[in-house]
């Protein structure tokens, strides 16, 4: 086995870990003004060249604006962000995500959801349904949580490279930290074998190449997560 090398973060992306951290968590509020570089630099304890290149990534990523001649604004990232953002609200916190992203991210999946089966009911081949099939079956044979978890976001990125859209991928995998976090709590909640029975449910209206049951059945168990029985919200 070759071993790769282990290497920690530079200051740069702990600087820029930190201000995300705060403009995330709300303490650094949307519009606030950012102290200057040479004092952000001499309160944090590094150079000037990581203060200025880690302004430069944040304000590629959405969560800054730099004004010439004025300043370094927090800028609103809803308005401003990039897939770059995205990644970074996702993974914000270890992807353990409050109660309101949640529920956007478990809409935004029903309609990617429901999107990726009318795309893909048509181009499936016996082969695309047999992989999907072994896929579903790894979690019902799942040992623990999180190997459940990482089971089902299998299937479903596979799910999404079915679609033959290149973007729903992309942004799945984007979703992939936190999405992971919500199966591991939905198992540890309802039980893997619930989360199995919901992807089986999905799998057997892909074999049936029926795109109207597999959209009903996407809206109902997500649906369930967001406001039903199978709610998933920390408590």
């Amino acid at each position: 086995m070759e071993f790769q090398k282990i290497s920690s973060p530079s200051l740069k992306d702990l600087f820029i870990n930190q201000l995300e951290q705060l403009i995330l968590s709300g303490k650094l509020k949307i519009g606030e003004k950012l102290p200057p570089e040479r004092q952000l630099a001499q309160s944090m304890q590094v150079s000037r060249a990581v203060v200025n290149g880690g302004i430069a990534e944040l304000e590629k990523r959405g969560f800054l604006e730099v004004k010439p001649r004025s300043g370094t604004y927090v800028a609103d990232y809803r308005r401003k962000g990039t897939i770059d953002t995205l990644i970074s609200i996702m993974n914000y916190n270890g992807g353990h995500l409050r109660n309101e992203e949640i529920r956007a991210i478990l809409e935004v999946r029903e309609s990617l959801d429901t999107l990726t089966a009318r795309l893909c009911i048509k181009r499936l081949s016996d082969e695309d349904i047999e992989i999907l099939h072994q896929l579903a079956q790894k979690i019902r044979l799942s040992g623990s949580v999180h190997e459940a978890a990482e089971a089902a976001f299998a299937f479903e990125h596979e799910f999404a490279l079915l679609s033959g859209n290149v973007l729903i991928p992309l942004i799945y995998q984007s979703f992939r930290i936190s999405v992971l976090s919500l199966w591991e709590h939905f198992c540890i909640l309802h039980g893997i074998p619930a989360l199995y029975d919901n992807i089986y449910h999905l799998w057997t209206c892909l074999r049936d190449r029926d795109a109207k049951a597999a959209c009903e059945w996407i809206h109902t168990f997500l649906g369930r997560s967001i406001q039903g029985d199978r709610e998933i919200y920390y408590k």
